[in-house]
């Protein structure tokens, strides 16, 4: 495979020819679709997904068999009949015309390839593996995967239209922030950070990212809210990738829409990267379900720091009441869950550093986890869970 020379075509608006309706030709035409090609199938008879683009508009079928004068005013051809003969016609056609024929059935005779190639974002890497399609297809899956994670280099050091992206990073274990979060990180030049978001990813980022703190803990903020949202656009509009990194999810008692709203208001193109809240992901690393057949059919996730709860409404619910930021006010919260009416006895597990090489779990119940956390030193960050299902902690939790 020496001597050849690799090409990206802008196909944009440029005719391209496929001959052949099976999945080969499915699935290059299907590409050269999203490419953005006015492709011309040629077969007798087509596949559903071809068919669907044809419906569709994004695609236009002759149904018949090839002949001379199907390339006219083509600008690439691509030929899988799967029938030798029709391809060798094909191919000398375009041979005559001096036209690119890329060949599905011998790539050793086809003067042209199409690559195998792995795409992330606004990357595209494409594979030549000596004439050996499994081998291409090998590679372009490892090197996608480490292109989606962020683990290459694929942060651009050329100016461009500045953005924000709100990242939900988890519970806490940098191993549970999602694919796209990873590679946003990896993209970032400036990544404004949290508390409790997964802080261990700062050190895989470029020396050159600018790393903000804004940081909150009870009574203590280092940006304020407004603060936060003036970084995000005033970054963004200086043309630069803002990744706002913070613990959970971005919408669940994270005031994601807040930064969101303030993004769309300032004209910054902004996007979303839902996280794993600790809200479901802490209780369940520790064997705890917020919802179990016959046991809890729903769940309720609430803030207990910054507001009176409706307490009277709280303890008539069915299920189970997971409290974020409570622990300062454990033992009120627990009280007030009794005066109101629930069960004394009702089951409450308290969950520490959630997800980490630290995480431990307090249980009790209602009448007795004020004083049991207490004793043992319970603090933040931690999740509380009210409700049968904590109990489960016992059985099923990590040993």
């Amino acid at each position: 495979m020496t001597g050849r020379h690799p090409l990206w075509l802008d196909l944009t608006g440029r005719l391209v020819v496929v001959v052949g309706g099976g999945p080969v030709a499915t699935r290059r035409a299907g590409r050269l679709v999203e490419d953005g090609a006015h492709v011309t199938v040629v077969a007798p008879a087509i596949t559903e997904e071809l068919a669907a683009l044809v419906a569709s508009g994004d695609l236009r079928w002759e149904p018949r068999e090839y002949r001379a004068g199907d390339l006219e005013d083509a600008w690439l051809v691509h030929t899988a009949t799967g029938v030798r003969a029709v391809d060798d016609a094909v191919a000398a056609d375009a041979q005559r015309a001096r036209l690119w024929c890329v060949r599905a059935d011998d790539a050793a005779i086809s003067p042209a390839w199409s690559a195998a190639v792995a795409r992330s974002g606004d990357v595209a890497v494409s594979v030549s593996a000596g004439g050996d399609p499994r081998r291409a297809s090998a590679l372009r899956a490892a090197i996608g995967l480490l292109l989606d994670t962020g683990a290459l280099p694929v942060r651009r050091h050329r100016a461009g239209t500045g953005h924000v992206t709100l990242v939900g990073g988890g519970p806490g274990d940098p191993g549970l922030i999602t694919t796209r979060g990873r590679r946003a990180l990896a993209e970032a030049d400036v990544v404004v950070v949290d508390r409790l978001a997964p802080r261990s990813l700062l050190a895989e980022l470029d020396p050159e990212v600018e790393v903000v703190e804004a940081g909150k803990s009870p009574h203590v903020h280092t940006l304020t809210q407004d603060e936060i949202n003036a970084v995000l656009v005033e970054r963004a509009q200086a043309g630069l990738r803002v990744v706002r990194l913070k613990g959970g999810d971005p919408f669940v008692l994270g005031r994601g829409g807040e930064e969101l709203a303030a993004c769309l208001e300032a004209g910054v193109p902004v996007e979303v990267v839902p996280g794993v809240t600790s809200a479901i992901a802490v209780p369940g690393a520790a064997g705890i379900p917020v919802t179990h057949r016959g046991v809890a059919r729903q769940f309720t996730v609430l803030t207990a720091h910054d507001a009176a709860p409706d307490w009277p409404t709280l303890a008539r619910l069915e299920g189970t009441l997971v409290l974020l930021m409570g622990v300062a006010q454990l033992s009120g919260h627990a009280a007030a869950l009794v005066e109101h009416g629930r069960d004394p006895q009702t089951p409450v597990a308290v969950v520490e550093n959630g997800t980490l090489p630290t995480q431990r779990t307090t249980t009790g119940t209602l009448a007795t986890i004020g004083q049991v956390a207490a004793e043992r030193g319970v603090g933040n960050p931690a999740v509380v869970v009210v409700g049968e299902v904590a109990a489960l902690a016992e059985v099923l939790g990590p040993r």
